[in-house]
């Protein structure tokens, strides 16, 4: 008698298109929460009917979205770098209603951007923002090795035993923290900046491993991003990169 072939399961199929939510937010329009709030107030139909499920899968190159009666269309793609000062928080809704980085954009004409990437309240320095998700997940992607240096100031003077030690990294709450390089800059009475290079960052990396070595941190720049400089570009303001720039990131 022959065997019965195994019973198997039809492919699990991932549904098609992207939630209605997200697709306002890569169409440029506004991010995912103030999309939430279109829907449920019946500001958006898709394909001529009003839609309040922000989950709704669309496709963006087959159905029409219209917000207010006014067809929503991509934006052109946008790439700017900012100065982030100390004391701004990265994101555009805050429910602290705290300063954001959004006011560094001030004078510049934009559409929706989003931050590529975090740097937390009390860290400063290059951050990039843009509208072309697939540019913002690339760069983001750890695979993708993307160094990112950092210059920061600490509350002691390490001597070489201790810069070993930080070198070797640490574990904290079960995460191993390492960087590719750590160097002593200069120091000066009972302070002294490091350079330390990642290639990829977890929630407050930095910061975590130092602190596991019993190290404060006192300030913390972001001064580049794989070959591009955060250079003279002043606190709180912002620019477009040039094409020239774009290829220092893979663009």
């Amino acid at each position: 008698m022959a065997a019965r072939p195994p019973n198997r399961k039809p492919p699990t199929r991932k549904p098609q298109g992207v939630s209605l939510n997200r697709a306002l937010s890569k169409l440029g329009l506004c991010s995912r929460t103030q999309a939430e709030l279109l829907i449920a107030e019946g500001r958006v139909r898709v394909g001529g009917k009003v839609v309040r499920d922000p989950a709704l899968r669309v496709d963006l190159n087959r159905d029409s979205i219209v917000v207010d009666g006014e067809q929503v269309v991509a934006e052109r793609k946008v790439y700017v770098m900012l100065n982030k000062p100390r004391g701004l928080v990265t994101t555009r809704d805050d429910p602290q209603q705290r300063d954001t980085v959004y006011a560094c954009l001030e004078g510049l004409a934009l559409p929706f951007v989003s931050p590529v990437g975090r740097l937390d309240k009390a860290s400063e320095g290059l951050l990039l923002m843009t509208n072309d998700t697939r540019f913002a997940n690339r760069l983001m992607d750890p695979a993708s090795h993307l160094p990112k240096t950092y210059h920061v100031q600490i509350g002691t003077v390490p001597d070489e035993t201790l810069l070993e030690a930080l070198r070797a990294g640490a574990t904290v709450d079960g995460e191993t923290l390492t960087a590719n390089s750590i160097e002593l800059l200069r120091s000066g009475g009972r302070t002294a900046w490091l350079e330390i290079v990642l290639d990829e960052g977890r929630n407050r990396h930095i910061r975590r491993l130092l602190a596991a070595h019993g190290i404060e941190v006192k300030r913390l720049i972001r001064i580049a991003i794989g070959g591009l400089r955060l250079g003279d570009l002043a606190k709180g303001t912002a620019r477009h990169l040039t094409a020239e720039e774009l290829v220092l990131l893979g663009g």
